[in-house]
């Protein structure tokens, strides 16, 4: 790649669906989920700095957590962690980085990946090929590319990419093939999950972009002009010396509360999406552990040595382990048990969705248990 090119990390979620061991100022990216001696967030920066200098990663996240984050990244460079005054959803997210970028490198285009810090990715080497075709098609063209993971199960809880013209790669780099996009389509039920599942046309939207910032600055002038006109704005105020922080909050609560989803990539008639056959998925909620973490003969996914009897189906998450508190569960099916120092989840796991509800019941009765 001849251009510079950064990478940001979205990592701005709150991860209520995995209370009780996700708290206010300790979201689901601070969290070890999918491994026992790395949060998830560590693993998303570190994955990237296989590809690019740390200097050339930031992470998006709440001005809230941004003293967290940085605490629980010592060696990450603390400019490039970006603090947004307010929630708007990830075009919101997006724009400020754009903004960022464009005044760290005085306005010179640059190639910009984005990734989140909530997924799993497995096969890293595929990963990083993947990338890299992504970044080269966009460096080459005035594209927004996005990456389609293949899926392995018709789930109903994502979004998918309907590509065009399958027997047609626009281009095939080390087998990584790019197509351009027919449609976005929103989560499905399960009879069309099952169709997307069986057909070789349809694959998960992973959230994972990759554009010149040129293109889409220009990409978004057209679809949404607010946030064109706003990263402009932005990165003016970043220029100033010292930075007008008043001003760039002034500008990003103008924008409208939207996914980079609907408000572009869904508007947009140069999408195109490179297509990776590492293993993806999105942890969302506590019954996602039974996909990632090892089970045991009776498909049980446990996580700090409880006690399971006539158990089948479950996810116990110990979070103090068994040295410090003893869990046990007996003949119980399709259940999930979380344990914290100060509190206990019980649900079974098809419901693991409606964890949320408690944590807005907790909020309601100003509980210090968030």
């Amino acid at each position: 790649m001849g251009m510079p090119a950064v990478c940001v990390i979205m990592a701005g979620g709150t991860g209520e669906r995995f209370w009780p061991v996700s708290r206010r100022l300790r979201p689901k990216q601070l969290l070890r989920l999918t491994s026992d001696d790395r949060n998830m967030l560590e693993e998303s920066v570190e994955r990237i700095a296989r590809l690019l200098p740390r200097e050339n990663i930031f992470i998006a996240t709440s001005a809230a957590l941004r003293g967290v984050i940085a605490e629980a990244l010592p060696n990450h460079p603390e400019r490039n962690i970006i603090g947004e005054p307010m929630r708007r959803n990830t075009s919101g997210c997006l724009a400020l980085a754009a903004a960022q970028v464009r005044a760290r490198f005085e306005g010179e285009d640059v190639l910009m990946a984005v990734t989140t810090a909530d997924h799993l990715i497995g096969e890293e080497d595929r990963f990083a090929q993947t990338v890299n075709a992504a970044l080269r098609f966009a460096e080459e063209n005035d594209a927004l590319v996005t990456i389609g993971a293949h899926p392995t199960r018709p789930e109903t809880g994502y979004g998918y990419i309907e590509i065009a013209g399958l027997n047609k790669p626009i281009r095939d780099d080390d087998g990584v093939p790019v197509y351009k996009v027919a449609r976005f389509l929103e989560k499905p039920n399960l009879e069309d999950a099952e169709r997307y599942q069986a057909s070789r046309f349809y694959y998960w939207n992973s959230g994972m972009f990759f554009w010149r910032t040129s293109v889409f600055i220009e990409s978004l002038s057209q679809a949404q002009p607010v946030f064109a006109e706003g990263i402009s704005a932005m990165t003016a105020a970043l220029k100033k010396t010292p930075r007008d922080d008043e001003a760039i909050e002034r500008v990003f609560e103008t924008f409208p509360d939207i996914s980079i989803d609907y408000a572009l990539m869904e508007k947009a008639d140069n999408v195109y999406v490179a297509l990776g056959d590492f293993r993806w998925d999105d942890i969302g909620a506590w019954d996602s552990l039974a996909r990632i973490r090892p089970r045991d003969d009776e498909r049980n996914a446990a996580v700090g040595d409880p006690v399971l009897i006539d158990c089948a189906n479950t996810v116990v998450y110990n979070e103090r382990g068994a040295d410090e508190m003893a869990v046990c569960v007996i003949g119980m099916d399709e259940i999930i048990v979380v344990t914290t120092h100060d509190a206990v989840l019980i649900c079974p796991r098809d419901r693991a969705q409606d964890v949320r509800k408690a944590v807005e019941e907790l909020k309601k009765r100003g509980a210090s248990q968030l």
